[in-house]
């Protein structure tokens, strides 16, 4: 009878359903999300040693690439004579801009202050503006007024608008091309509104491509003028970084692809009318063009030497927004082209193997589905099944490698390390979302919301301590109720590992239920007004 009443009991009952139902979906979780481990440590440690072999090379032999140093351009106050053509060709800068009242003028002033002969360049301001009033003036008059300013000193400068957002950036883009003057350029350097170009920027790219026919893009990489606002910039910055020092490194040292950035960036007229040109049809029309671009043979070169000053986005809700457009886009691209990849008879079978395998399918959507699936997920529940185990190697040595890996490019912020593990497993709760979205192209698929901004305000309003509470109770948009859920859900696991658990996987787990929390209450960031 005690047997009896013992085999019949909850917690046996319990047991059965988990060695029945739970432990064997578990276990082919963990073995999927395993083999998908060793796809993404096996890229990285690829594209580690890909970058560190450009830089060895990059000091005994440069870029690879011709340069050689321009002459000085005829004096800006009195031209002897007019630039020769063949040297100094035509050059178009584009800055599209939305609603950059704080930014406007820090992006204008630099790209007209560029060093170039002033009748072999032109400005272009895209204003899609629609914020009704800003100090009681038109952010549309705001920036116009700029631009007749700098019309004024002599600047050939252009002011453009158009009566509708299609298309977004790449509709401005495609729309600031279509006009006469902008078909006479030759080259094309695009900015975004919070980006500052030193004023040497095109005396040092353009050599690239005058002596270069077959690259369509020189890319320069980003430096961030608020990284050390707050925790949650610099571990942005370390991600960033490692993206231009591994991603973008590696992919043009071994001419396989790198996207284009979508800013900071030079490129060849020819080239992006013979791939089609701007195409709004996803969320990173700038990562599209470069698709295409290069199933088209065209070569890309990243020059990391040259940096361009911009500002990353402070406040979580900005950051979430920008995610979730850069992931859902990518993985929304992967869908439209992948076939297209498959049945391109122009380029070799090494660069469509890197489209489609490494930079789509393992970077864009590998990766952000796994960080959540495995770390946030599979790995909790786990500790409540005692059936099943993980082995170490994908417990503890992959994840290790990864986060060493990414440590090795940036030596400066080690110890944040911890602190970027853990807001990264946070992030991977949007970014898996974000690439689902675009995979199956849901109805957020094309969603696009403008990254903040706030300018000069980064000097004076935003220096505060790196983990400085932020008031989330002042207004409910501050608070984050999905990772506030996945908080609970983590606590429950560690909570169980820790009384009845034989996993010990509750001190992980109780950190990350942390971090949740933190996040999802709004402790992150800087401050923002409430909407």
């Amino acid at each position: 009878m005690a047997s009896s009443s013992s085999s019949s009991s909850p917690a046996a009952w319990a047991s059965a359903v988990r060695a029945g139902a739970v432990a064997p979906a578990l276990r082919a979780a963990v073995w999927a999300c395993l083999a998908m481990s060793a796809m993404l440590v096996a890229e990285a440690a690829w594209m580690g040693l890909a970058s560190l072999a450009a830089a060895a090379a990059r000091r005994l032999r440069g870029y690879g690439y011709r340069w050689e140093p321009m002459a000085a351009p005829p004096d800006v106050e009195a031209p002897a004579a007019p630039a020769p053509a063949a040297e100094f060709p035509m050059v178009l800068v584009q800055i599209p801009m939305y609603n950059e009242k704080e930014v406007y003028k820090l992006s204008i002033g630099a790209a007209c202050a560029l060093t170039w002969p002033p009748d072999r360049i032109i400005i272009q301001v895209l204003d899609d503006s629609t914020d009704p009033f800003v100090k009681f003036s038109l952010v549309q008059e705001l920036v116009e007024l700029e631009c007749k300013e700098w019309a004024s000193k002599k600047i050939n400068i252009k002011y453009e608008v158009r009566n509708n957002r299609k298309g977004y950036k790449a509709g401005a883009l495609r729309k600031g091309m279509e006009h006469t003057y902008a078909r006479q350029c030759d080259f094309v350097a695009i900015f975004d509104a919070d980006f500052e170009p030193e004023s040497d920027f095109l005396l040092k790219t353009m050599p690239y491509l005058l002596h270069n026919p077959k690259i369509a893009l020189v890319q320069t990489r980003w430096e961030f003028v608020n990284y050390n606002v707050c925790l949650m910039t610099r571990i942005q910055k370390m991600s960033l970084d490692y993206h231009f020092k591994v991603e973008q490194e590696s992919g043009s040292f071994m001419h396989a692809f790198f996207g284009f950035n979508g800013t900071a960036g030079v490129w060849r007229m020819s080239a992006i009318n013979q791939s089609g040109g701007w195409k709004d049809r996803t969320t990173v029309e700038d990562m599209d063009l470069a698709v295409r671009a290069s199933l088209k043979g065209w070569e890309f070169l990243y020059v990391g030497d040259i940096r361009v000053k911009s500002e990353l986005p402070s406040t979580f809700q900005a950051y979430r927004h920008q995610q979730h457009r850069w992931t859902c886009g990518a993985a929304n691209l992967f869908r439209k082209m992948a076939w297209e990849i498959i049945t391109n008879k122009e380029v070799s079978m090494w660069k469509k193997h890197h489209l489609l395998y490494s930079f789509f399918f393992v970077r864009r959507a590998i990766a952000p589905i796994l960080t959540f699936l495995f770390y946030c997920i599979v790995i909790p529940l786990s500790a409540m099944v005692p059936e099943v185990t993980i082995p170490v190697w994908g417990l503890v040595y992959i994840p290790t490698a990864i986060t060493i890996m990414n440590a090795i490019r940036n030596p400066g912020s080690v110890h944040l390390m911890p602190f970027w593990i853990l807001f990264e497993n946070v992030m991977a709760m949007h970014r898996m979302r974000a690439a689902l979205s675009g995979l199956l192209e849901t109805a957020r698929a094309n969603d696009w919301v403008v990254t903040e901004k706030v300018g000069d305000q980064v000097k004076d309003e935003l220096d505060v301590p790196l983990l400085e509470p932020l008031k989330p109770t002042e207004c409910a948009e501050r608070i984050y109720i999905p990772e506030l859920l996945l908080a609970l859900y983590l606590l429950i696991c560690a909570s169980y590992d820790f009384v009845l658990g034989n996993h010990k996987y509750y001190i992980y787990i109780y950190l990350q239920a942390v971090a949740f929390t933190v996040m999802g209450f709004g402790f992150v960031g800087t401050r923002t007004p409430c909407s």
